[in-house]
């Protein structure tokens, strides 16, 4: 619905004499005269821009109309901002509940995987816990690429001399970054 001021085309602190040659230009446009063949709503824009001049051009009816629009203005930003917030509220809600979701179906690849599981039994075993596909595939690529740094590195590790210990943390660390950069951005090296 548009403001008394935007029917006769002028800005909220328009002049008497702004509203008053903005009145006469829209009644002149709208005027069922002018307007053959659109009688009917000439007539209904030509009764809205009377009104409008009505109030506008009566100094009092003009201020208790500003107050009033205003008040109503600021009720309806109050409304507009609680239902941003709500909306805001709502997406990290969701966000946080794909993030948990996320991490159980990781967290449940990674067990599969240590117990010696192969790729495709913990992309199963993802999808039979409800993951989709695609989200299933990626852990499971991830889980699989991990495990694989790990074998490699312990291969390595083992030709090098290192100890059992400083060769496993080295790579779960590698592995662990690895999978998190490949999962997150599906990139495969």
């Amino acid at each position: 619905m548009a403001t008394l001021y935007e029917t006769l085309g002028v800005h909220e602190a328009a002049s008497d004499d702004e509203i008053k040659r903005a009145y006469r230009k829209a009644a002149m446009r709208a005027h069922p005269d002018r307007n053959k063949g659109r009688e009917a709503a000439a007539h209904d824009a030509f009764q809205e821009i009377k009104e409008a001049y009505a109030i506008l051009s009566d100094p009092a009816q003009r201020k208790v109309y500003d107050a009033v629009f205003a008040q109503e203005m600021s009720k309806l930003r109050g409304r507009e901002e609680q239902e941003v917030r709500a909306r805001a509220e709502r997406a990290e809600r969701a966000a946080q509940a794909e993030r948990e979701r996320y991490e159980k179906y990781v967290a449940l690849a990674l067990r599969y995987s240590e117990r010696g599981h192969n790729r495709d039994v913990v992309f199963g075993v993802l999808l039979g816990r409800g993951c989709d596909e695609a989200l299933a595939a990626r852990i499971a690529d991830g889980v699989a690429a991990l495990s694989a740094s790990r074998s490699q590195a312990a291969a390595e590790g083992g030709e090098a001399g290192e100890s059992a210990d400083e060769h496993t943390e080295a790579a779960t660390h590698a592995g662990l970054f690895s999978t998190l950069w490949h999962g997150m951005f599906g990139i495969r090296p």
